[in-house]
C-alpha cells in the first residue's frame, strides 16, 4: 500500500481549521488529521502542500515513526510550531488509516480507553 494524495484543507467558516486528508491507492482508505494552528493557518497549509505533503507520495503510510523521524530529524531547521503542527496532523492521518485498516479504534491500537483521575492511590 502506498500514499497517493495529500489534501489540505482549510475552512470554518474562513480558515480557523486545517485537515490533513492522506489517501492510499488501497479503495476508500484515507486518513484524516488535524493540523489547525489559530493565526497560521496558511502557513501550515503552505508546509504541508509545499514541503510535508509532497515528501509522502509514494511512501507506505505503515511507517508512521520512519515518516515521522524523516520530517522531523531530516531538516537543518527544526521544530516550530508551524513545522510541528503539520507534522502532527500527518501523524494523526496515518494512525487514522492504520486503525481503519485494523478494524480498530487508535486509541486501542495505542493502548486502551483510560479515564486518569488524579485520587491519591492507598
Amino acid at each position: 500500500m502506498k500514499i497517493t494524495e495529500v489534501r489540505v484543507i482549510v475552512t470554518c467558516p474562513s480558515r480557523n481549521y486545517v485537515v490533513v486528508k492522506i489517501l492510499t491507492d488501497e479503495p476508500g482508505l484515507y486518513g484524516v488529521g488535524d493540523a489547525t494552528l489559530n493565526g497560521r493557518e496558511l502557513a501550515v497549509a503552505g508546509a504541508l502542500n509545499e514541503h510535508i505533503g509532497l515528501l509522502l507520495i509514494e511512501r507506505d503510510p505503515d511507517h508512521i515513526e520512519d515518516i515521522w523521524q524523516m520530517h522531523f530529524q531530516g531538516t537543518y531547521w527544526r521544530g516550530g510550531s508551524v513545522l510541528m503542527t503539520a507534522l502532527a496532523g500527518v501523524d494523526t492521518a496515518l494512525w487514522d488509516i492504520k486503525g481503519k485498516r485494523a478494524g480498530m479504534p487508535v486509541y486501542s491500537l495505542l493502548g486502551s480507553k483510560t479515564r486518569y483521575h488524579s485520587a491519591k492511590l492507598v
